[in-house]
């Protein structure tokens, strides 16, 4: 009865003239265009109203309080005082109404601008990593219970599971809320030599996949003789060095199926990677459900350690478009730098180009206030 009332009201008042239903974010952009909101600010909101776990929520709620946006205004602040000084100084230094000393406060300015940008994209992508899901990435041999453990961790048969090996050929993927951080979970096809050419496809996708990932999680099946390999800590040290790749990789070592291994066998594991100085391990079980708790805590702090608290210390970059204009405007510094002692021009639209690249981002980009600065600052016409 209420849903047909409230229907029946908006289509009394859609048949009114002069009133239409409002488009999707139409009010978003009044509130833009109006001064109301930047476009980080914007953002923000189109990031909360998507946001699917607790540590997105926080992030998106800080982005769209201003804070990220008052960071790139501060910048495009300094940078257009800095255009304004360098372009009165190309303009009027003749006249002997700009001091030389002028240049040197400008040069200061893009100095430190330059070294906090550095600072602000080397946040290893934390930012965009919570915003776009942490990539996680299953590997192993065929048969180690990868495809297994994909279905244990999103509680639904994702990914077909058969004794026969070789059974997964392609990426299986899954969005999962782990421990408050997004996460894209994904099962590859077993690492083994084959001379089937879909198999092998799928071998290259899996390892292609291990090298985008932003943890590995390698899953093996500790009931195919581990220890009684020839040499089987050397074996582990260096499967953990080729997954770490340059050390920036986090990896997890998952030992599946315990509950087939006796308690000795078990204690002997736990005893050869303390020998190790390998990280520690993870024992469970796909079958019975056995130290997946434990290998989930161990997959949160992972991720908690990679993307951090989004409501501590300074904001990061959420969106690629941001990275790419202050990639953009940090480059324009560099080169205001080498123009410098060469041609003052040059070197005041390297800064014009910077700003510009800082303005984008906000959505906020004024040549009138350059000129504010000019006449304020030196009080030019007398």
């Amino acid at each position: 009865m209420e849903r047909n009332l409230t229907l029946s009201f908006f289509l009394f008042v859609g048949s009114l003239e002069m009133l239409r239903p409002a488009e999707p974010g139409e009010f978003t952009k009044r509130a833009f265009q109006n001064g109301k909101l930047d476009l980080t600010e914007v953002e923000g909101l189109g990031d909360l109203i998507h946001a699917e776990t607790e540590a997105q929520r926080r992030q998106a709620l800080r982005q769209m309080s201003g804070e990220l946006g008052q960071v790139y205004q501060r910048w495009s602040r300094q940078l257009m005082r800095a255009l304004a000084h360098i372009e009165a100084f190309i303009d009027f230094s003749e006249d002997d109404n700009v001091e030389e000393g002028v240049l040197l406060a400008v040069d200061e300015v893009v100095e430190k601008l330059q070294k906090e940008l550095e600072e602000h994209l080397g946040d290893n992508r934390r930012g965009e990593r919570l915003r776009d899901g942490v990539q996680v990435v299953l590997t192993g041999a065929t048969n180690a219970g990868k495809s297994s453990l994909l279905n244990v961790i999103s509680q639904k048969p994702t990914a077909i599971v058969s004794a026969i090996p070789g059974t997964t050929r392609d990426v299986v993927e899954a969005a999962l809320n782990i421990g408050g951080y997004p996460v894209i979970l994904s099962d590859t096809a077993g690492l083994r030599d084959s001379e089937d050419p879909i198999e092998k496809e799928g071998v290259r996708r899996a390892k292609a996949r291990v090298g985008e990932a932003d943890v590995i999680v390698a899953v093996i099946d500790v009931s195919d003789g581990l220890l009684s390999r020839e040499a089987p800590l050397a074996h582990l040290q260096n499967l953990f060095s080729s997954l770490q790749g340059d050390g920036h990789r986090s990896v997890v070592v998952a030992l599946n199926k315990v509950d087939l291994l006796s308690q000795e066998s078990i204690v002997g594991i736990k005893q050869l990677y303390q020998e190790s100085g390998l990280p520690p391990v993870c024992l469970l079980s796909c079958h019975t459900g056995e130290g997946i708790g434990n290998f989930l805590r161990v997959l949160r702090d992972r991720l908690k350690a990679i993307c951090g608290d989004p409501l501590q210390g300074a904001p990061t970059i959420t969106q690629t478009r941001h990275r790419h204009h202050l990639t953009a405007c940090h480059n324009a510094l560099g080169r205001y730098s080498g123009h410098r002692q060469l041609d003052l021009v040059l070197s005041a639209e390297e800064l014009r180009i910077a700003h510009r690249q800082l303005g984008a981002i906000t959505g906020r980009v004024s040549t009138e206030e350059i000129l504010d600065i000019i006449f304020s600052d030196f009080c030019i016409g007398k």
